[in-house]
């Protein structure tokens, strides 16, 4: 795995080929207290050395930090508003997980990753299973590469709709519970906990990127989870699992508790827009990063003509050190934290003049742009 500064990720999806190289883990008894220490800027988790954390972080006690959750209950409840996707094509075949997110008397539409379907965009078929064994022809509604969503629709209506909660109020240590089919084995149910917030994680093959403020969890996450839900105590939908971190190179493997998850308050504002007029869009600040730059921050090569960052004044040469508050370590964590936001909304960043000019703070409205 490649790290580069403290956030960036590159992860892999959860149905095919993931990443090279890896990061090494120490065990320890299930016996012996386990203590983090979790950063109040990032949120990011590290290991409490004898019980103590620097003033920069929380000590956080794990040891029960699954206690609380019905495990058994939450299964039950959520299960039946998790399907299995199948999808076939000429050229092969591959399996994923969904949701179902809303249902009439007559249809309901099920929200998956676009990694899970892609293949069928053009032909092929794709199949949902639902927990009583019903197979249901689907058809693609939208998707968005860039946010990894697509949404299905099934000619089938009444379903069981699994509930959404608020990612916004999810905290580093929160039970979770990850339900999908991993390797096609339907109705899986893994639990753990939430190790960190806001990890910028990239996926996907070039030009076909997508950019996740993940919320990472160590629940067990494999192969054929993509599009599954990730749930909370209470049986919410907090998000979409879709990635994973592995030792292996060339193929996928299990999971080593590096799973990620797109937020549901994220993912929502797309679904909703696919839902309602087959396309989504996503917050443009109008800039070009410099690929180049190997600095702390993301640099700016240049401005895109008349788009908020030039209407607000940034000049090109800067580099960007913080947006809404979030720290920018690199052009990943910047594109990241702009597509978190909302087109059209007014967001705060602060970057490094060109020139040794010194920090400025900038406030800029968001253009607007249709995903692929």
């Amino acid at each position: 795995m490649k790290f580069q500064g403290t956030q960036k990720v590159a992860a892999g999806f959860i149905a095919g080929a993931l990443i090279t190289g890896g990061i090494a883990t120490a065990a320890t008894s299930n016996s012996d207290p386990v203590q983090a220490c979790v950063s109040k800027a990032t949120q990011a988790m590290y290991l409490a050395v004898n019980g103590s954390c620097p003033n920069s972080r929380t000590l956080v006690d794990l040891s029960s930090a699954t206690v609380g959750i019905d495990a058994k209950s939450v299964a039950a409840a959520v299960t039946p508003s998790v399907v299995s996707i199948a999808v076939t094509t000429r050229t092969g075949s591959g399996t994923g997980s969904g949701s179902i997110y809303r249902t009439s008397s007559s249809e309901s539409f099920i929200i998956t990753n676009n990694h899970v379907i892609d293949d069928a965009v053009n032909s092929g078929t794709i199949e949902v299973e639902l927990l009583n064994g019903d197979i249901l022809l689907a058809t693609i509604v939208g998707r968005d590469i860039a946010y990894d969503i697509a949404v299905l629709r099934v000619k089938t209506g009444n379903l069981p709709v699994i509930k959404v909660g608020d990612s916004t109020k999810v905290s580093v240590g929160d039970p979770v519970i990850a339900i999908g089919s991993p390797l096609g084995l339907a109705s899986t149910v893994t639990s753990g906990i939430v190790s960190a917030l806001n990890r910028p994680v990239i996926a996907g093959s070039t030009g076909l990127e997508s950019y996740v403020n993940a919320i990472q969890t160590d629940a067990a996450i494999n192969p054929g989870n993509s599009g599954g839900a990730l749930v909370d105590a209470s049986g919410k939908l907090i998000g979409v699992n879709s990635a994973i971190a592995t030792l292996s190179s060339g193929t996928a493997s299990g999971s080593i508790g590096l799973g990620f998850s797109i937020p549901i308050n994220e993912a929502k504002r797309v679904i909703d827009e696919i839902i309602s007029t087959g396309k989504s869009t996503r917050p443009v600040l109008g800039v070009f990063f410099d690929q180049t730059y190997t600095g702390i921050g993301a640099k700016i090569l240049r401005l895109s003509p008349g788009e908020g960052a030039e209407r607000a004044g940034i000049p090109a040469g800067s580099i960007i050190k913080s947006i809404e508050g979030f720290k920018i370590t690199d052009d990943v964590s910047a594109i990241v934290r702009i597509r978190a936001a909302i087109p059209g909304s007014t967001i705060t960043v602060i970057v490094d003049l060109p020139n040794n000019g010194g920090l400025k703070t900038f406030k800029v409205t968001l253009g607007q742009a249709v995903s692929n």
